[in-house]
């Protein structure tokens, strides 16, 4: 049965999750992420950091994409802009891969174990496949458009165990938000615990295993969203931006990004950063 799922992209004229799975974990053992440390970085012109691993995740990745499925045009985030939004505006009908060859650069280059590798394939706005790495833990987090997520090809699920905002566990990035939810947050937290661990596309993927129950970024780029909300969703949890928007993946620009393992969570989750935005 679990063998009918993963195959089930493969049977609707999508790639296989095993596939674009083994792609980034090979890519990463090519490339060193397994192993860090201090590694030398360059600004980008957002003020975001970059390292030579970056580039090369992107060149490897790329290149088994385009070899294995011509069909799909390739956007990855260390692209100009311009090229960028070209191959989104142009690949929405045929599909396109987003990818995010090292997502938490800054964790990666100062040592911090806490980076990841995010694949998706988008039609329509909307992402069909996902692939998260984790090439730290080795683990690998992966989902089809109603097909089910997996944690290392094992079925995944988001906990549904009734909780109260005050039990939860809550992953913030603080330095994206506006000034005043950011200091209601800091005074008041309405959850148990905060964190901020510095990569996007692994922060989706530890809501949707359920080890951390509520999240909040002030703003994302479609490549830091695009898998890792597909895994979530297909886990059984919610997210929209603060406002209450569908995070769709036809625009480059920064979205903000709230999310929980449930509906009542995020109901009452969404609520309070509503009415906490303006103090």
């Amino acid at each position: 049965y679990i063998l009918f799922r993963e195959l089930a992209p493969f049977m609707s004229g999508l790639p296989e999750l095993s596939a674009l799975r083994q792609i980034l974990i090979d890519a990463s053992e090519k490339a060193g992420l397994s192993s860090f440390g201090l590694r030398e970085t360059k600004a980008k012109v957002d003020g975001s950091v970059v390292t030579e691993i970056d580039h090369e995740m992107q060149r490897i990745i790329s290149t088994e994409l385009k070899s294995g499925w011509p069909e799909f045009s390739f956007m990855g985030e260390e692209m100009d802009h311009d090229e960028q939004a070209r191959i989104v505006h142009a690949g929405q009908d045929h599909g396109f891969w987003a990818l995010d060859p090292l997502d938490g650069t800054t964790n990666f280059a100062m040592g911090f174990p806490f980076y990841g590798v995010s694949l998706a394939l988008v039609k329509n706005g909307e992402p069909k496949l996902g692939v998260v790495y984790d090439p730290v833990r080795r683990e690998c987090f992966s989902a089809s458009a109603g097909g089910g997520a997996y944690l290392d090809g094992v079925p995944l699920k988001t906990p549904q165990a009734p909780l109260a905002l005050r039990e939860c566990v809550a992953n913030v990035d603080y330095k994206r938000l506006v000034s005043g939810l950011a200091d209601s947050l800091v005074r008041y937290p309405p959850y148990r615990s905060q964190r901020n661990l510095g990569s996007s596309v692994l922060e989706w993927c530890w809501v949707a295993a359920g080890r951390v129950q509520l999240y909040l970024h002030g703003g994302q780029r479609m490549w830091d969203y695009a898998a890792g909300s597909l895994i979530l969703k297909e886990a059984g949890g919610v997210f929209s931006t603060i406002p209450g928007n569908v995070l769709d993946c036809r625009k480059l620009t920064k979205r903000s990004a709230i999310a929980a393992i449930t509906p009542e969570l995020h109901r009452l989750w969404i609520g309070w950063v509503r009415e906490n935005e303006n103090p």
